[in-house]
């Protein structure tokens, strides 16, 4: 009995020790429990220390977010697109539309635009073909040493007057530009799907000075880009001033005191072209305050032509022989060409036959140069009434402050005294 009570106090006692064995560990597992207790502000820390850096994110990109709207007003091309384009009444009063600012351009038949779109935009880079006789007067003039890209200029689409399409057609310009009088050159153009404008040189019955601002005024339409008011307003300022300074010098004088002056715009030995009082001679006498001795001839433009006998009845006190003819002074003086025989003209014979300048283009026409060459035409007809005029240095300072560039003596002389080259039209 003894011997089973002992044995039962010894299991008690060998329960209770496992019971504080129990005891203590779980007081060992809860001391343990209690170092991520003490850690857990570490981990609460991380969450907290990330929020700003996750915060700021969101806001660092905001501004780019943000900038997508302010980059939208470029996006609409299509807007954009239609503004490349513009509708204009040109001068055979057709309305055309047509793109702006075009960079593929041919010049046909209105012979001066090459130069007068060239001085337009300051450079010839945009014009891929144009007539051989204005390609002439660029090699010859000054237009080609101001702007020598315009002798890469391609000329093999005309042949005589005749216009190879085929040929237009393949360079594939954006823009053909003709004169507005060849009605049926703008209907072969048409039929060909080309765009085409017509400007013209009879429109404001040759006047120089108008005939150009109205060039210009169509060319500022096409061209947006090219602020050209400047331009057109020192052309027109310059040849204006010097109209009106030599009107009111000549306005006074009496029909008998006036120089009678042929203008021989072609002459050679088949055939021999004058300005009528429908033509740009008849402007420049009027301007200059001279009588037309061609007046009465009637036909228009280069239809003008003219006989040795009409020559004699005349009797013209000047000659002035234009840049559109290879014909020089020294072949009337000399007798020359063909059989005429020009010794019992008074012009010849008193040593009054001039060639006209050569500027940026043939000065025959509007341009540019109109105000020297009203200028020089004052000189050459009543020298007395315009003593402070100094051709050379005059010329030199309008170049100067029309293009910037200080021209050479031998450039103005060359302007002055054009060769015969000019005056091909080949």
């Amino acid at each position: 009995m003894k011997t089973t009570a002992n044995i039962h106090l010894l299991s008690r006692l060998t329960a209770l020790c496992l019971c504080l064995c129990m005891l203590f560990a779980l007081a060992a597992c809860g001391s343990s429990a209690g170092s991520p207790a003490a850690e857990e502000p570490a981990v609460v820390e991380e969450p907290a220390v990330e929020e700003p850096a996750a915060a700021e994110e969101p806001a660092a990109e905001e501004p780019a977010a943000a900038e997508e709207p302010d980059a939208e007003p470029e996006a609409p091309e299509e807007p954009a697109g239609e503004a490349g384009t513009v509708t204009v009444t040109d001068h055979a009063d057709r309305t055309v539309t047509v793109p702006t600012n075009p960079d593929r351009v041919v010049i046909l038949d209105i012979l001066p635009l090459p130069s007068v779109l060239t001085v337009f935009l300051g450079s010839a880079e945009t014009i891929i073909a144009m007539e051989p006789a204005s390609m002439n007067a660029a090699k010859n003039g000054i237009l080609s040493e101001l702007y020598p890209e315009v002798l890469d200029v391609n000329t093999d689409i005309m042949s005589g007057d005749d216009v190879n399409v085929e040929a237009l057609m393949a360079l594939e310009p954006q823009i053909v530009y003709y004169n507005a009088g060849n009605a049926a050159l703008g209907e072969k153009l048409d039929n060909a799907g080309l765009t085409s404008v017509a400007v013209s040189p009879t429109k404001w019955q040759y006047d120089c000075i108008v005939t150009y601002d109205n060039w210009i005024d169509l060319l500022s339409q096409i061209y947006p880009s090219a602020d050209a008011s400047e331009l057109r307003e020192r052309v027109h300022d310059f040849s204006t001033s010097m109209y009106d300074l030599i009107q009111s010098r000549t306005a006074d004088m009496e029909d008998a005191d006036r120089q009678n002056v042929l203008f021989l715009f072609q002459y050679d030995e088949n055939t021999m072209v004058t300005s009528g009082s429908s033509f740009f001679g008849q402007w420049w006498c009027d301007a200059a305050g001279a009588l037309n001795a061609a007046n009465e001839v009637e036909a228009d433009n280069k239809n003008a032509v003219i006989t040795m006998e009409q020559v004699y009845e005349w009797d013209p006190d000047v000659i002035v022989i234009t840049n559109f003819t290879q014909t020089q002074p020294e072949d009337l003086y000399n007798n020359a060409v063909g059989d005429d025989d020009w010794s019992t003209v008074s012009a010849v014979a008193n040593g009054q036959v001039y060639k006209m300048p050569l500027g940026t283009y043939r000065t025959y026409t509007p341009g540019v140069d109109t105000p020297m060459t009203l200028e020089w035409l004052a000189v050459v007809l009543y020298p007395a009434l315009f003593p402070e005029f100094d051709l050379a240095a005059d010329v030199r300072a309008y170049y100067n402050d029309l293009y910037g560039v200080e021209l050479t003596d031998e450039q103005i002389e060359a302007m002055y005294h054009p060769s015969s080259a000019a005056g091909s039209w080949k």
